[in-house]
């Protein structure tokens, strides 16, 4: 199977990912099948997809959102939603035996070489594709919300997922602009979740111990060093602050603070207990706190994310 043999996409399940999916390659002008189990499941997932492409208009991305609904096709018929049909995107629930069901329904109707990408943001690869009749085609193609916008697809194998299929889902990405990252082997929560948790860990413990709060916490994110992420990664940023030794440099200026950083820094293993009356209680000032050109709503500050995110993949000549 070639790239050029992928004519359509069907995504299976149409949650928050599945519907972000589903709008975004039909954007791109693929053909996108969406299975969903029941036609209680399909009234409910076409406002979420609709919700995606009224996004898309009210910032410029397209000017008609009926072309973009023309390219997908709602359907309960595992045949006509798979047969045929050579890239799965599957969106199921982190649950094992949920996956296996899924992946068992796919392999009864799509053809034998098609890749099954799972949206898992977490699972074992090598898990996921226990009992398959082709674990060889089975990987995690792990996407961030907003799928519809953010570009990056974490891609990871298991034991038996042959490395023709890892090279043909990079490549399927990156026709339709997204930006796969690949690991070499398996790790628990892939690479960007990894990060973004250690940073989080950290924002948790700092509230808890009442050296800051929730709001000071994000603040010193999206205000200070996620600016420079935005950008570019933390190497490169180092790179950039390190003089003329570069990131060599950091490390032999700064490795004494770093070290000692590290030495400080939380490792804790749970989160606190108090910490989800705790986060409740912070969110509310945070939000209310927020300016008026962001607004003071999640429909609002949602709205303002997708401005903010837009205007930046422009300039990376992303959209």
């Amino acid at each position: 199977m070639r790239l050029e043999d992928i004519k359509k996409m069907t995504c299976y399940g149409a949650g928050t990912i599945g519907a972000g999916f589903a709008a975004y390659f039909a954007l791109k002008g693929l053909e996108v099948n969406v299975f969903l189990r029941s036609e209680d499941s399909i009234k409910r997932a076409e406002p979420k997809i609709q919700e995606v492409i009224d996004s898309y208009l009210k910032y410029g991305i397209c000017d008609d959102g009926a072309k973009i609904w023309a390219n997908i096709k709602m359907t309960t018929d595992p045949k006509e939603a798979f047969e045929g049909v050579y890239f799965i995107q599957e969106n199921g629930a982190e649950n094992v035996e949920q996956k296996h069901q899924m992946i068992s329904v796919i392999e009864q109707y799509a053809p034998a070489d098609a890749i099954i990408a799972s949206s898992s943001s977490g699972m074992s690869v090598t898990l996921m594709a226990e009992g398959a009749q082709h674990p060889e085609r089975i990987l995690v193609a792990h996407p961030f919300n907003p799928a519809y916008l953010i570009p990056l697809i974490e891609i990871c194998k298991g034991e038996k997922t042959s490395q023709e299929v890892v090279d043909l889902a990079v490549a399927f990405y990156k026709k339709y602009d997204k930006e796969p990252i690949v690991l070499q082997k398996e790790k628990l929560g892939f690479i960007a979740n990894r990060l973004a948790h250690a940073l989080w860990r950290e924002e948790i413990a700092l509230v808890c111990e009442g050296v800051c709060s929730m709001e000071d916490a994000d603040k010193a994110v999206y205000y200070g060093p996620g600016l420079r992420w935005a950008i570019m990664g933390p190497a490169m940023g180092y790179e950039l602050g390190g003089g003329d030794l570069g990131l060599k440099g950091c490390a032999i200026k700064f490795g004494a603070m770093t070290n000692n950083t590290f030495e400080d820094i939380s490792d804790m293993k749970k989160v606190p207990a108090e910490w989800a009356d705790l986060s409740g209680e912070q969110i509310i000032p945070l939000m209310a706190h927020m300016p008026d050109h962001v607004g003071q709503t999640k429909a609002e500050i949602a709205s303002f994310r997708d401005y903010m995110l837009i205007e930046i993949l422009k300039m990376h000549h992303k959209l």
